[in-house]
């Protein structure tokens, strides 16, 4: 489904590289179905969130440091500070800010990026559903709005397109909802949740889920469907039809994924799709999507004035 990015630009004195590529990633990215001519945009802010992200999630650093590193990634994305040193800072965050002069594409959603980043630096507990959304908006939906721009797509897209992004991060959460909180001290699960249904945070370093661990799950998934149930027309709502054929295929993976998540136990396996299986799935929201657009309803015309 994707393509290798780019190489990633040689790590700056900012930068505390993990490892991890695309690869290693959930969900496809830059896959062959994005415009040949704006996947190395793609690649571009994929390895800038990369480089944030890394920060973020590295264990031996303090959160002071962390949220120093990142108010200078902000810096060199927005052209101020030193910019005789910023090449060897991080050349990530400078292809990032040479990509947006390129594109026209707003700055913010990088910077909102920097913030969820900043906000995991200071943050490992969230109370509820509507405080683990909060930071959704700003660690994942600014993703698919930075591709809705790329594409020069409108307003009316971006509802369903926030949707889509929300739920491959709560599912993402739910995934790693061990390793997060063995490696990181980080939960992600609404501990007013695991409150209200018995269990500890502490439970999340057992072999496996406990039955009141099981019902938190359960329960932040019932709103994970509701996200998945607003982005279903996303693939009609999209001008693009790569693009669109792309949310169509990451909703399909995302949908089979929940019911994974609900069917199996996240603590004890990692609750993961083989390439089979995303290779049938993929083909097969192909032909939806296609066979959706075919019948997709035409533009209203603008207004007239008189």
């Amino acid at each position: 489904m994707s393509e290798s990015l780019e190489s990633a630009p040689a790590p700056g004195t900012l930068e505390t590289p993990s490892g991890k590529t695309a690869a290693d990633e959930n969900f496809p990215v830059g896959s062959w179905l994005i415009r040949p001519d704006l996947r190395r945009h793609v690649h571009t802010f994929y390895n800038f969130a990369r480089a944030g992200d890394d920060i973020a999630d590295n264990p031996d650093l303090t959160s002071d440091d962390k949220v120093a590193r990142l108010a200078r990634m902000a810096e060199i994305i927005q052209g101020r500070g030193d910019r005789t040193t910023e090449a060897a800072e991080s050349l990530a965050c400078v292809r990032m800010r040479e990509s947006l002069a390129e594109t026209g594409v707003t700055p913010q959603h990088s910077l909102d990026l920097l913030k969820a980043f900043t906000q995991d630096a200071n943050k490992t507990r969230y109370r509820d559903w509507d405080d683990l959304l909060g930071y959704c908006f700003l660690s994942a939906a600014p993703v698919g709005r930075q591709l809705l721009d790329l594409h020069g797509e409108g307003s009316l897209c971006r509802p369903g397109a926030d949707a889509l992004c929300n739920a491959l991060q709560v599912i993402n959460h739910l995934q790693d909802c061990a390793d997060d909180y063995r490696a990181l001290d980080r939960v992600y699960l609404p501990t007013g949740l695991m409150e209200q249904e018995g269990a500890t945070i502490g439970d999340l370093s057992r072999p496996a889920l406990t039955p009141a661990l099981r019902r938190v799950l359960d329960r932040t998934i019932a709103p994970l469907e509701g996200l998945l149930a607003h982005c279903a027309d996303l693939v009609t709502q999209v001008d693009d039809v790569r693009i669109a054929l792309e949310c169509q295929v990451i909703r399909t993976l995302a949908v089979r994924l929940t019911k994974r998540l609900k069917a199996e136990d996240p603590i004890a396996t990692r609750v993961a799709l083989s390439k089979p299986v995303m290779g049938g799935l993929t083909l097969g929201a192909l032909a939806t999507g296609i066979l959706r657009r075919r019948f997709r309803p035409a533009p209203r015309p603008a207004a007239q004035h008189p």
